[in-house]
């Protein structure tokens, strides 16, 4: 069963940084491609970053200066970096395996993210 667990989320002032880790199980973080989105209260969900299973990878414009997208084979696990945090950051981040190979796709239950004073 393909399952995604985020974390790293929390309460951070302005200009602040997070890492949000995406722990992935059922399936090989190697070979697949994981993306990472946001949803702040009253919007839709807003893609953010992608890393392909060769590494590739493609960030919303908006963000590209202030987030990184990487992967740990090892860990079987994707990470968010968030520099520079913005309060309208603010917004639940939420992982997601698309479904590919013949394996369903996937969305974790999200993590909170609160940037204020």
């Amino acid at each position: 069963q393909v399952q995604l667990a985020e974390s790293g989320g929390g309460l951070v002032q302005p200009g602040e940084s997070l890492r949000l880790s995406c722990a992935g199980s059922g399936f090989d973080v190697r070979f697949s491609a994981m993306a990472w989105y946001r949803q702040a209260p009253g919007t839709e969900r807003e893609f953010l970053a992608y890393i392909s299973s060769v590494g590739n990878t493609n960030i919303l414009d908006s963000v590209k200066e202030r987030f990184t997208i990487s992967r740990d084979n090892a860990k079987n696990t994707v990470y968010l970096q968030l520099n520079m945090l913005r309060p309208e950051d603010t917004a639940v981040y939420y992982c997601h395996r698309p479904a590919a190979g013949g394996i369903p796709g996937a969305w974790g239950r999200g993590t909170q993210v609160t940037v204020s004073w």
